[in-house]
């Protein structure tokens, strides 16, 4: 002890310190460790925890859309953000947010009303009736887009405002942007970007219609010449072309606000006797001629030309006899022999 005790008196003060230190180190050694091995083992069951939380929602948001067909809100804001499909059109992935989109459209002013005007069991078959309605629409356009990108056609931002502008004023009425906003909000359950969604589908269809239909343009060049030639006598042409345009007369005035794809519109812009060139019709199912017969300050009175587009539809027929088609959700339908159920590519 006295030699241990006489090595210890050589050591200096700050040696002393030093080996001080060392010990209540050690000493935190035996508390530290233990702890960062608590750490790692949260952290792991925190990932864990999320990785098992998320499959959940994952398998659960499948079957909610894939199996169960719910259309409620939140399924409806998860597929707006995350794309989903709901089909493959032609090689063409159609989004599910858009399916939901045409069917709550169609449904909500309906289904705000179901409690007195159904029962329960035509109330489900209305609700299958206007799904397929609605798959079959977001199948259609989503074919506009393939279709579009391979014709390299587009509708713009400013396309788009201005057919959402024509629509505050449709019925000659002078609407506000916020109460037309609540309009589509209570009757169709659409916010204002959802509803320039569709304008954006409605402009690239009529698009693409007008640019693949070679049999609807040949027959307005033939309606055009006609027209030049006898003095544009609409009668005259509706004889020589026979069922292959559509020839109509109001029967005397109408509104100059009707809804009938733009035609009282285009032609209170005339005179009496004066006829309009050709035009799409606003909803881009076909080209219009109008002649003016006679007007006052709010109504009209003319007969019209329809050219009506029919390839874009030829085409969309022959993908479904070809199974080009392929439906990923199966809907309900008593006309309709039940098909299998495809998974989706994504």
């Amino acid at each position: 002890m006295s030699i241990l005790k006489k090595k210890d008196d050589k050591k200096t003060e700050q040696e002393k310190v030093n080996e001080r230190r060392e010990e209540v180190l050690a000493q935190g050694r035996k508390f530290k460790y233990p702890l960062q091995w608590t750490r790692h083992r949260i952290i792991i069951n925190t990932i864990l925890i999320a990785v098992i939380v998320f499959a959940v929602i994952i398998i659960g948001g499948w079957l909610a859309l894939y199996r169960l067909g719910r259309t409620d809100d939140l399924l409806f804001k998860v597929t707006e953000i995350i794309p989903v499909s709901v089909a493959n059109t032609d090689g063409e992935e159609t989004r599910f947010s858009d399916y939901l989109m045409f069917y709550r459209s169609s449904m909500t002013s309906i289904e705000r009303q179901s409690g007195s005007q159904f029962d329960s069991e035509s109330f489900e078959a209305l609700r299958n009736e206007y799904k397929r309605s609605a798959l079959t629409e977001a199948e259609d356009y989503t074919y506009a887009l393939k279709l579009a990108k391979e014709l390299n056609i587009t509708a713009t931002n400013e396309e788009v405002q201005t057919e959402f502008d024509r629509h505050l004023k449709i019925g000659g009425v002078d609407r506000s942007e916020e109460g037309f906003i609540k309009i589509i909000s209570d009757n169709f359950g659409l916010t204002k970007s959802e509803y320039e969604r569709m304008l954006y589908l409605t402009l690239i269809k009529a698009k693409v219609s007008t640019a693949i239909d070679e049999n609807a343009n040949s027959i307005a060049t033939k309606v055009e010449s006609l027209l030049a030639g006898n003095g544009e006598n609409f009668q005259a042409v509706a004889d020589a072309l026979g069922d292959a345009i559509i020839y109509e007369e109001t029967g005397g005035l109408v509104d100059s606000k009707n809804i009938d794809g733009g035609r009282a519109t285009e032609a209170m812009k005339l005179e009496p006797g004066q006829s309009s060139g050709k035009f799409v019709s606003m909803n881009g199912d076909g080209y219009y001629f109008v002649k003016l017969i006679k007007k006052t300050d709010s109504s009209v009175d003319f007969v019209s030309i329809k050219i009506p587009f029919t390839e874009f539809n030829k085409r969309l027929a022959s993908l479904r006899d070809e199974g080009k088609i392929h439906e990923y959700i199966f809907i309900k339908d008593p006309n309709l022999s039940e098909a299998p159920i495809e998974a989706p590519a994504n």
